[in-house]
């Protein structure tokens, strides 16, 4: 199988999602499944952020002019609908369904009428930057492909191809956990001040001063960051025997 990965760029003021993720960095769009036939396109996708972002992002593609993936970005008369399938704190589940138009189309489309049958789509979205991957069967060229993105794109948006390979030699991560910059600042400032020490040197408002966030700000970023840092560990390592002791 080969891969194909690439971002879209979106300028400030021309995508309402982009413009709502920009304004709140530690909000995430990940992809959970992405289908498409020639006509249809459905995915669901999870998001991750604070409650305020959370609620603008259900407002913007409940009331949106135009579905988030067409590449034209104007009413081009499809029919489609975006369903909350589970709403907690600091998370998303959307599920979008799209009826293809003549006057539109979407990533996935380009690639179903280049690539044909058979597609794998992933998607990240944090600020402007929109990046998909897309792995496709190995007797597959790409020329005609980014050709056609970049005729469909006008100048509100940049493509960047990034990675053209072997999918079982190239990932789209390190296996390192992805920590945003301000996670990571906080986690650092955390370990710093004594913060994970027992009894702790510094408490979450006086470590929240010491930035200058506010408290709940700092507690978001530092439980998103334990979360992912926890799942990267147990990915990692085997299961412990001393947890499965009934002596333990």
């Amino acid at each position: 199988m080969r891969e194909l990965v690439f971002a879209l760029e979106y300028v400030p003021g021309t995508n309402a999602v982009a413009d709502i993720l920009t304004a709140n960095p530690e909000t995430k769009i990940r992809s959970l499944s992405c289908h498409v036939t020639p006509d249809n396109l459905w995915r669901v996708d999870y998001v991750t952020g604070g409650q305020n972002a959370l609620d603008e992002l259900i407002e913007t593609v409940a009331n949106a002019e135009y579905y988030t993936d067409c590449l034209a970005r104007r009413d081009c008369e499809a029919d489609w609908e975006t369903q909350i399938l589970d709403h907690i704190d600091d998370a998303l589940v959307l599920y979008s369904y799209w009826t293809r138009t003549p006057s539109c189309t979407s990533i996935p489309h380009l690639a179903l009428d280049h690539f044909g049958d058979g597609l794998i789509f992933q998607t990240t979205w944090v600020g402007h930057r929109y990046e998909w991957r897309i792995i496709a069967p190995d007797n597959t060229a790409y020329h005609a492909f980014r050709s056609a993105i970049e005729n469909e794109i006008d100048d509100t948006t940049g493509v960047t191809f990034v990675r053209v390979g072997d999918a079982d030699d190239a990932t789209t991560d390190d296996g390192e956990p992805s920590l945003t910059p301000e996670q990571d600042a906080a986690v650092r400032a955390a370990v710093e001040h004594g913060y994970y020490q027992t009894p702790r040197k510094i408490e979450t408002y006086e470590l929240a001063e010491e930035l200058g966030v506010p408290g709940s700000t700092l507690s978001y970023r530092l439980r998103r960051a334990e979360a992912q840092l926890a799942e990267a560990y147990v990915t990692d390592h085997f299961p412990s025997t001393h947890l499965s002791s009934p002596d333990a």
